[in-house]
This record gives C-alpha cells, sequence and structure tokens, in this order.
C-alpha cells in the first residue's frame, strides 16, 4: 500500500467522521430536546451502534457506491481525492453555518464533477446514477410520508391516555434512537467502505470488489468518533427550529426515520440520513397541526439539499484541476 493509497485512506475518514458529527444531530436531536436523556449519553449510545450498523446489515450500499455509479476500470485516485475534497469542505461550511445538508448528496455531487472532469459524463454508468439519485430524492417524500402516518396512528392509540404516558415515550426513545443508529450506520459508514474499497481496486491492492474486514472497522470508528463529537449547532437546527419537540414527536421521528433509512439499506440505495429525519420532523408535526411547523425554516433547509449536488460537482471539478498539476 503507497503513500497515495494511504492519502485516500485519510481523505475519507476525514469525510466520515465529518459526517458522524453532521449526522449526530439527526439522531439524537429530538431525543435531546424532549429531555429523554442526557446529552452526552445520548451522543455515546449512538456512537456505539453507529460502529456496530455496518456489520450487522452488510454492505450493499458500499457495492452502490464503488461499482455501480462510475467503472474502477475508468477512474484513477485523483478522482476519489477530488470528490471527497469536495465532500469535506462542503460539510464543513454547512456545519459552521448550522445547516443540516446531506453528506451523501455531497458525495454524490463530489464524484459526479470529477468523474465529468476526468472522463467525460460519458463515464458514468447511468443505471447505478439513476439508481442513487431516485433513492436520495424519494427517501424525503417516503420520511414525510411516514412521519404522519406514524404520528396518526400514535395519537388513535393513545387517545384518553394520562400526562404519564410521557414517561414511556421518553424512555422508548433510548431504543428507537438505537435502532436508527443503527441503520445509519448501515447506510452512511458504508459510503465511506465503498469509497476506500474502490481506491484499493484502482489501486491495484484489490483484484475486486470485496470489502475487507479491516475497512469496515476503521470506517465505522470514524463515523462512531464523528458521532461522539456532537454536532452541537445541526443539533439545536433539528431539536428546536420547526417546532418544539416533545417525547411524542422525538419517539415517532426515531421509529420512522428507522423504519426508512434500514429498509434503504437493505435495498442498496444510498439515502440522506439528513434529509429522512428533517422530513420525518416535519410530518410529524404536521400531522399534528400543520401550521405546527415552522415551514420557513424547512423551506432554508431544501434549498441546501437542491444546491448541494451542483455545488460539490463544481468544487469537485475544480479540486480534479488542481490534483492533476499536484501529481503531474
Amino acid at each position: 500500500m503507497d503513500s497515495f493509497v494511504i492519502l485516500l485512506i485519510f481523505l475519507a475518514l476525514v469525510f466520515n467522521l465529518l459526517n458522524g458529527i453532521h449526522d449526530s444531530s439527526n439522531i439524537v436531536a429530538t431525543m435531546i430536546s424532549s429531555r429523554a436523556i442526557a446529552p452526552q449519553t445520548a451522543l455515546l449510545l449512538t456512537a456505539l451502534a453507529e460502529f456496530v450498523g455496518p456489520f450487522l446489515f452488510g454492505v450493499a450500499v458500499a457495492k452502490t457506491i464503488g461499482t455501480e455509479i462510475v467503472s474502477p476500470e475508468i477512474i484513477t485516485l485523483s478522482v476519489v481525492y477530488a470528490a471527497l475534497s469536495a465532500a469535506i469542505v462542503w460539510n464543513l461550511l454547512t456545519w459552521y453555518l448550522g445547516i443540516p445538508s446531506s453528506s451523501s448528496h455531497a458525495l454524490i455531487g463530489g464524484i459526479i464533477g470529477a468523474v465529468a472532469v476526468h472522463a467525460g459524463f460519458g463515464a458514468i454508468r447511468l443505471n447505478g446514477l439513476e439508481k442513487t439519485l431516485i433513492a436520495l430524492f424519494s427517501s424525503p417524500f417516503i420520511g414525510l410520508g411516514a412521519g404522519y402516518v406514524l404520528t396518526k396512528i400514535i395519537f388513535f392509540l393513545a387517545r384518553g391516555a394520562s400526562p404519564r404516558i410521557n414517561w414511556f415515550f421518553k424512555r422508548a426513545q433510548i431504543l428507537t434512537a438505537v435502532g436508527l443508529a443503527l441503520s445509519h450506520g448501515a447506510n452512511d459508514a458504508q459510503k465511506t467502505i465503498g469509497v476506500i474499497t474502490l481506491g484499493l481496486v484502482i489501486s491495484g491492492s484489490l483484484e475486486n470488489f470485496v470489502v475487507p474486514l479491516w475497512v469496515i472497522i476503521i470506517s465505522g470508528a470514524a463515523m462512531a468518533i464523528g458521532t461522539a463529537l456532537g454536532g452541537w449547532r445541526l443539533i439545536r437546527t433539528l431539536g428546536g427550529k420547526f417546532y418544539k419537540i416533545r417525547p411524542v414527536h422525538g419517539f415517532a421521528t426515531q421509529t420512522a426515520s428507522s423504519v426508512v433509512i434500514l429498509g434503504a439499506s437493505l435495498l442498496g440505495g444510498p439515502v440522506s440520513t439528513t434529509q429522512v429525519v428533517s422530513s420525518v420532523i416535519m410530518g410529524v408535526g404536521s400531522a399534528e397541526r400543520i401550521n405546527k411547523v415552522r415551514w420557513g425554516v424547512a423551506g432554508e433547509i431544501v434549498a441546501a439539499w437542491l444546491l448541494t449536488i451542483p455545488s460539490t460537482a463544481i468544487l469537485a471539478a475544480l479540486f480534479k484541476f488542481a490534483f492533476n498539476g499536484l501529481l503531474h
């Protein structure tokens, strides 16, 4: 393994670390805001579950990222460098601004921009890209609907209950948060697993796209460390800017999000945890009352979602030119 591969692994792990910081907010925000569990305890519990996720649910998403969007035979390590660098810069920018953007969108945009500069748009496998984009753009709508329907069911089943039912919703969030963290680790950590394995194939360190155990371990560890650090700016956005989160909202959000993300993971669809959880929060709130949700905040987040892929594609194209000069 030469220094070029080590650089790729380093960039991939930095991306996954930032992904963990970014997406920890998605998993713990409602739990912390509803006062179900102490913040640091929530983050540590979530980090452990994030690490375990990829070991439990396979590497279908990693194969989608590593083999179905672009063929390893026609790209170079500099393409992967550029894609990761663009995603890292975008994650840092949106974290600083407190905008819950999608790390998944950032990575896909980076791959598109870097590959387009290197070999043209014809080098992108349209079937794989279509599968990825369908998963990314349909999952928020599925999440919105799932949050709405589940909340209506919960309100129906809990009709006439005493205020003591809030104790159940608080304690149940410990289980639902673990489920959400497992599903997030199973989906998001696999994107880094796929990128590292792709780099190993490109460099000749691997003959075929078969994920080594050590790649799963280091990717899961980077995600877990990022989660434990916590993205407090983003936690404040998701935990209170849409509406005042109560225990029932946290329980419904985590349950619906877990189902959507885990289902996508098992099907090999790379989805954005940020998008899914944000849209589920909106669905949960609107099930109680449409005007409960601050839709202006939602509009700002949607704008960030729409900007992410073109912005990171442009950034990756610029990074690709820079890496071409450096490596030459």
